[in-house]
Protein backbone atom coordinates (compact mmCIF):
# COMPACT_ATOMS: atom_id res chain seq x y z
CA UNK A 1 0.00 0.00 0.00
CA UNK A 2 1.10 4.08 0.01
CA UNK A 3 0.86 5.76 2.93
CA UNK A 4 -1.76 8.18 3.03
CA UNK A 5 0.53 11.47 2.65
CA UNK A 6 1.78 9.59 -0.84
CA UNK A 7 -2.01 9.44 -2.75
CA UNK A 8 -1.14 12.73 -4.98
CA UNK A 9 2.26 11.02 -5.74
CA UNK A 10 2.64 8.82 -8.85
CA UNK A 11 2.64 5.49 -8.09
CA UNK A 12 2.45 1.49 -9.36
CA UNK A 13 2.56 -1.79 -7.29
CA UNK A 14 5.65 -3.62 -6.19
CA UNK A 15 6.23 -7.01 -8.44
CA UNK A 16 8.38 -9.85 -7.39
CA UNK A 17 12.34 -8.84 -8.23
CA UNK A 18 11.70 -4.94 -7.77
CA UNK A 19 14.67 -3.20 -6.60
CA UNK A 20 13.36 -0.70 -4.94
CA UNK A 21 15.09 2.49 -3.34
CA UNK A 22 14.03 4.45 0.40
CA UNK A 23 13.40 8.06 -0.35
CA UNK A 24 11.78 11.17 1.10
CA UNK A 25 8.93 12.36 -1.08
CA UNK A 26 7.46 15.89 -2.10
CA UNK A 27 4.40 15.31 0.52
CA UNK A 28 7.45 14.78 3.41
CA UNK A 29 6.57 11.11 4.05
CA UNK A 30 8.94 8.38 3.20
CA UNK A 31 8.51 5.30 1.09
CA UNK A 32 9.76 3.09 -1.46
CA UNK A 33 10.62 4.71 -4.60
CA UNK A 34 10.68 2.60 -8.42
CA UNK A 35 14.04 2.04 -9.75
CA UNK A 36 12.87 3.51 -13.22
CA UNK A 37 11.61 6.71 -12.14
CA UNK A 38 12.58 8.05 -8.39
CA UNK A 39 9.19 10.44 -8.30
CA UNK A 40 7.45 7.19 -9.00
CA UNK A 41 6.24 5.85 -5.33
CA UNK A 42 5.91 2.23 -5.35
CA UNK A 43 3.34 0.54 -3.42
CA UNK A 44 4.06 -3.07 -1.52
CA UNK A 45 1.27 -4.67 -0.03
CA UNK A 46 1.24 -5.68 3.40
CA UNK A 47 2.80 -9.15 3.97
CA UNK A 48 5.17 -8.40 1.03
CA UNK A 49 8.75 -9.56 2.46
CA UNK A 50 11.67 -7.62 1.58
CA UNK A 51 15.58 -7.89 1.44
CA UNK A 52 17.67 -4.83 1.80
CA UNK A 53 21.27 -4.98 0.53
CA UNK A 54 22.32 -3.56 4.44
CA UNK A 55 20.87 -3.63 8.00
CA UNK A 56 18.53 -0.91 7.98
CA UNK A 57 19.03 2.61 9.46
CA UNK A 58 16.19 4.11 11.09
CA UNK A 59 14.45 6.54 13.28
CA UNK A 60 14.48 10.61 13.65
CA UNK A 61 18.00 11.93 12.79
CA UNK A 62 18.39 12.57 16.58
CA UNK A 63 17.80 8.96 17.78
CA UNK A 64 18.98 7.10 14.55
CA UNK A 65 19.31 3.44 15.10
CA UNK A 66 20.90 0.33 12.95
CA UNK A 67 18.32 -2.89 12.73
CA UNK A 68 20.61 -5.76 12.53
CA UNK A 69 18.69 -7.14 10.43
CA UNK A 70 18.26 -7.40 6.36
CA UNK A 71 15.00 -8.91 5.65
CA UNK A 72 11.74 -7.02 6.98
CA UNK A 73 8.06 -7.88 6.14
CA UNK A 74 6.36 -4.94 5.10
CA UNK A 75 3.14 -4.16 7.96
CA UNK A 76 0.37 -1.48 8.28
CA UNK A 77 -0.10 -0.58 11.78
CA UNK A 78 -2.22 2.37 13.55
CA UNK A 79 -4.98 1.59 10.83
CA UNK A 80 -7.84 2.92 13.44
CA UNK A 81 -6.28 6.45 12.90
CA UNK A 82 -6.85 8.09 9.56
CA UNK A 83 -3.92 10.76 9.70
CA UNK A 84 -1.01 9.33 10.98
CA UNK A 85 1.13 7.01 8.94
CA UNK A 86 0.39 3.39 8.20
CA UNK A 87 3.20 1.70 6.41
CA UNK A 88 5.36 0.05 8.12
CA UNK A 89 8.57 -2.58 8.27
CA UNK A 90 8.69 -5.55 10.90
CA UNK A 91 12.26 -7.27 11.54
CA UNK A 92 12.47 -10.88 12.17
CA UNK A 93 12.94 -10.16 16.17
CA UNK A 94 9.76 -8.46 16.09
CA UNK A 95 10.44 -4.84 15.88
CA UNK A 96 8.52 -2.59 13.92
CA UNK A 97 9.57 0.39 12.11
CA UNK A 98 7.75 3.21 10.47
CA UNK A 99 8.54 3.64 6.49
CA UNK A 100 8.66 7.16 7.13
CA UNK A 101 11.44 6.58 9.56
CA UNK A 102 13.71 4.58 7.52
CA UNK A 103 16.50 6.68 5.97
CA UNK A 104 16.64 7.49 2.58
CA UNK A 105 18.70 5.58 -0.18
CA UNK A 106 18.21 2.35 1.15
CA UNK A 107 18.59 -0.69 -1.44
CA UNK A 108 15.29 -3.34 -0.73
CA UNK A 109 14.63 -6.01 -3.33
CA UNK A 110 10.83 -7.91 -3.03
CA UNK A 111 11.45 -11.06 -2.27
CA UNK A 112 7.33 -12.43 -2.59
CA UNK A 113 4.34 -10.78 -2.50
CA UNK A 114 1.36 -12.01 0.00
CA UNK A 115 -0.56 -15.20 -1.40
CA UNK A 116 -3.74 -13.48 -2.82
CA UNK A 117 -7.28 -15.13 -2.51
CA UNK A 118 -8.68 -16.64 -5.33
CA UNK A 119 -11.64 -15.43 -7.00
CA UNK A 120 -15.19 -17.21 -5.79
CA UNK A 121 -15.55 -18.58 -9.37
CA UNK A 122 -12.09 -20.20 -9.30
CA UNK A 123 -12.22 -21.45 -5.41
CA UNK A 124 -15.94 -23.14 -6.42
CA UNK A 125 -13.75 -24.99 -9.63
CA UNK A 126 -11.60 -25.95 -7.40
CA UNK A 127 -13.75 -27.50 -4.63
CA UNK A 128 -15.94 -29.74 -7.67
CA UNK A 129 -12.21 -30.82 -8.73
CA UNK A 130 -11.20 -31.65 -5.20
CA UNK A 131 -14.87 -33.49 -5.32
CA UNK A 132 -14.74 -35.14 -8.57
CA UNK A 133 -11.10 -36.67 -8.34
Amino acid sequence: MCDYSLHNVKSRPAKIGDRLTTRRFNTGTGGFAAPEDAATAVCVLPGTELAFAEPVRCGPSVNAYVVNYTTAIFRQVNMDNPQTHHDALEFPDGHVALLTDVFADQQATVLQLPAQPLPATEAADEKRAAQVG
